[in-house]
C-alpha cells in the first residue's frame, strides 16, 4: 500500500509507522475521525476518512493546510517558489535561510513555512517562547535541487487531492477544546508530544496535560488510539502503567536517527494505547509483567531492518 507523504516535515513524523497505525483502524466504524494533535497530518492523509476534524495548537500547520484546501497553494506554485528561493539560498551559501526565517516570523507566510521545514536542521519544528521559529539552517546550500522541488510539489498535489475528496475541517485550537467537542460516535487518533522524552513542538507537554488528555478521551466515550513510546535501551515510559493503566497496548520496534551523530541512533518500542482491543494488543498490566520478567515487549512482528540499522552504529 502506497504511503502518502505530506510536504511539511518535522521530527516525530509517523511516516514509517502509518501503515502499522492504519492497519488497526481499517475495520472500525465511526462517523468522524478526530485528531487533537494533527501535526503534519500524515496519519489522517493515509487513513483517508470521509469526514475529519484535524486540530493543532500550532497555527502555522493549520494555516498551511487551510491554504492547500482553498487552492491558495498548489503544486505549480510550490515548484515555482522553491525553485526561485532555492537559487537565492545557493547563491548566498545558505545565509538566505535566515532572511526567510526572519520574514516568516514577521508575516507567517505558509510558503515560507514550507521552505523552512524542508531546509532547517534535522527536520525540527521548534519555536521560542514568543512563538518565533528558531531552528538553524541544515548547512546544505544546494538544498532545493530540481529533484527535491519536484518531489515536494508532487506531495502538495497528492495531499491536496486527498483533502478535496473528503470532508475535512482544519482548526487551530488547544487539545482541551477539541476534547470538549468529541462525540461517542467519533474515532480519535491522538499523537501528543511524547511525555518523558525531549521533543521539539509548538508547546511543551507535562504530566498534568497527559492526565487531562486521558480523562477527556474516556469521558467522551469515543473509541481512541494514542501514539506514545514504551521503552528504549535506557528507560521505560512509566506513565503507561499509571495514567494509561486500563488501556490495551500494541508495540512495534522503530528506529530513530536524531541529530548529526551516528551515536544518536536509537531503537525504540513505539506503543499504541487504546480503549479497544487491537489486532496484536495486550492489556497494559500484562505488558508491565513482561517487563518485570524481562520478556519480550514486542506484540507485532519483529522488524529485521532495526537490527541492521543498529549494526551500522557499532
Amino acid at each position: 500500500m502506497k504511503t502518502f507523504v505530506p510536504p511539511i516535515k518535522s521530527q516525530g513524523i509517523k511516516t514509517k509507522l502509518v501503515g502499522w497505525i492504519s492497519s488497526h483502524v481499517e475495520e472500525l466504524e465511526y462517523d468522524r475521525w478526530v485528531e487533537p494533535f494533527m501535526g503534519t497530518g500524515v496519519v489522517a492523509f493515509n487513513v483517508r476518512p470521509k469526514k475529519a476534524l484535524l486540530c493543532d495548537s500550532n497555527p502555522h500547520l493549520i494555516k498551511f493546510y487551510k491554504a492547500l484546501q482553498a487552492k491558495e497553494i498548489t503544486g505549480a506554485l510550490v515548484k515555482k517558489r522553491l525553485t526561485e528561493e532555492g537559487k537565492r539560498l545557493l547563491l548566498s551559501e545558505g545565509e538566505y535561510y535566515y532572511d526567510v526565517r526572519k520574514r516568516f516570523n514577521a508575516e507567517g507566510d505558509p510558503l515560507d513555512f514550507l521552505f523552512l521545514s524542508r531546509s532547517c536542521f534535522n527536520g525540527m519544528m521548534r519555536f521560542n517562547k514568543k512563538g518565533g521559529y528558531n531552528v538553524p539552517f541544515c548547512k546544505k546550500p544546494n538544498r532545493f535541487a530540481q529533484a527535491l522541488v519536484t518531489k515536494i510539489s508532487n506531495q502538495v498535489e497528492s495531499i491536496s487531492q486527498i483533502i478535496e475528496q473528503g470532508d475535512y475541517e482544519f482548526r487551530n485550537q488547544d487539545f482541551q477544546e477539541t476534547l470538549s467537542e468529541l462525540k461517542a460516535t467519533d474515532f480519535v487518533y491522538s499523537d501528543p508530544p511524547y511525555i518523558g522524552r525531549h521533543v521539539d513542538y509548538f508547546d511543551s507537554w507535562v504530566e498534568e496535560e497527559e492526565k487531562i488528555l486521558k480523562q477527556g478521551l474516556v469521558s467522551s466515550q469515543a473509541k481512541f488510539i494514542l501514539s506514545t513510546w514504551l521503552s528504549n535501551q535506557y528507560r521505560t515510559n512509566e506513565y503507561i502503567f499509571s495514567v494509561w493503566k486500563d488501556c490495551f497496548i500494541s508495540t512495534k520496534e522503530h528506529f530513530y536517527h536524531v541529530g548529526a551523530k551516528e551515536s544518536n541512533r536509537n531503537a525504540v518500542y513505539e506503543a499504541l494505547l487504546s480503549n479497544i482491543r487491537l489486532t496484536d494488543s495486550i492489556p497494559s498490566h500484562e505488558m508491565k509483567r513482561r517487563i518485570e520478567l524481562n520478556k519480550s515487549q514486542l506484540t507485532s512482528k519483529k522488524d529485521p531492518s532495526i537490527s541492521q540499522q543498529l549494526a551500522l552504529v557499532v
